[in-house]
């Protein structure tokens, strides 16, 4: 048997760009909507100090044949020590005969893949003409989501907030060396989103960062750090002006605080859900319906989006050889 390749982050980075995985995401969306996937839902093991859990997401497509799971730890309290806050692997395996193809490192796959999947709702959900984007948060994805939604709207100003004034500069400064994008930062998350089109909240807040108050009519919002039940990032306003999507009915449902709370609360019941990611991309239910609207993507993250990231990689990988 075949050792499976092992693939580093950098390599990942190499074989995956972030143009060629909106399009890989369209297409793992689009195989989901055909009922080509198997999608549950992920199982997560906390610690019993809860530092930290263990969490583990398999899936199968069947168009490619193959069949995956990403196990990764998340460790939100890693800042402090320099360590990143999720790590583990995505092991890719044949359909045929269940043999192991690849191990590939998950903290890039997750970091690409996630910004990608927001920057393809983005291009449906968004304004066609939308150009001044905010960012809340100043992690991994804040600068992912700056590349990502610059490769599918024209962005032309980009408004950064954070709880750290410094880290937010830092950022800033970095963003500016690589993009040609006009880069300021915010004292208040109020001031940010002021005159922005879309809004990318991206933060390991466990506490509402985002007022509804603040929102003008026609933006866009990307709601990406609260996946569990009991944190959000979006007061419950926010959440009921919009028109909500998501990549998963079962895991918003189980794993989203962003609706989990607002819908406890009676602000908001079931039916405010109005659509899945593959269902916009597949045609089978409208996005935007007016200029003036809301939209909100919730987004979890699903193995669907690991595999065909994986499986992206290992085709381009073997074509090299």
């Amino acid at each position: 048997m075949t050792t499976p390749r092992y693939v580093s982050r950098e390599e990942v980075a190499l074989f995956l760009p972030m143009g060629e995985c909106i399009a890989v995401m369209k297409e793992a969306f689009n195989n989901l909507a055909d009922g080509k996937c198997l999608q549950p839902l992920r199982s997560l093991m906390w610690l019993p100090d809860k530092k930290g859990l263990l969490g583990m997401m398999p899936g199968f497509a069947e168009a490619p044949g193959v069949l995956g799971i990403k196990v990764i730890t998340v460790f939100h309290g890693n800042k402090e020590s320099g360590k990143p806050s999720h790590q583990g692997t995505v092991t890719l395996f044949d359909a045929m005969y269940g043999t192991p193809l690849m191990i590939a490192d998950a903290m890039e796959i997750t970091a690409i893949r996630t910004a990608a999947a927001s920057a393809l709702a983005t291009s449906i959900l968004s304004r066609d003409d939308s150009s001044r984007l905010a960012i809340l948060g100043t992690g991994e994805q804040a600068e992912r989501h700056i590349h990502a939604i610059s490769l599918v709207r024209n962005i032309q100003e980009v408004f950064l907030w954070g709880r750290s004034e410094e880290k937010a500069l830092q950022l800033a400064q970095k963003i500016s060396e690589h993009h040609k994008l006009k880069i300021s930062v915010k004292k208040t998350v109020a001031e940010a989103v002021e005159y922005a089109d879309i809004i990318c909240a991206t933060t390991s807040s466990s506490q509402p960062v985002l007022n509804g108050d603040w929102i003008r009519p026609g933006t866009h919002i990307n709601a990406i750090g609260a996946c569990t039940p009991k944190v959000r990032e979006l007061d419950s306003k926010s959440v009921k002006m919009s028109r909500l999507f998501t990549d998963s009915y079962e895991s918003l449902s189980n794993e989203g605080g962003d609706f989990l709370i607002p819908l406890n609360e009676g602000v908001i019941d079931v039916n405010h859900i109005k659509g899945e990611l593959c269902e916009l991309v597949s045609g089978k239910k409208p996005g935007r319906t007016g200029r003036d609207e809301i939209t909100l993507f919730k987004s979890l993250g699903i193995a669907t989006e690991d595999i065909f990231s994986a499986w992206h990689i290992y085709k381009k990988i073997i074509a090299a050889h």
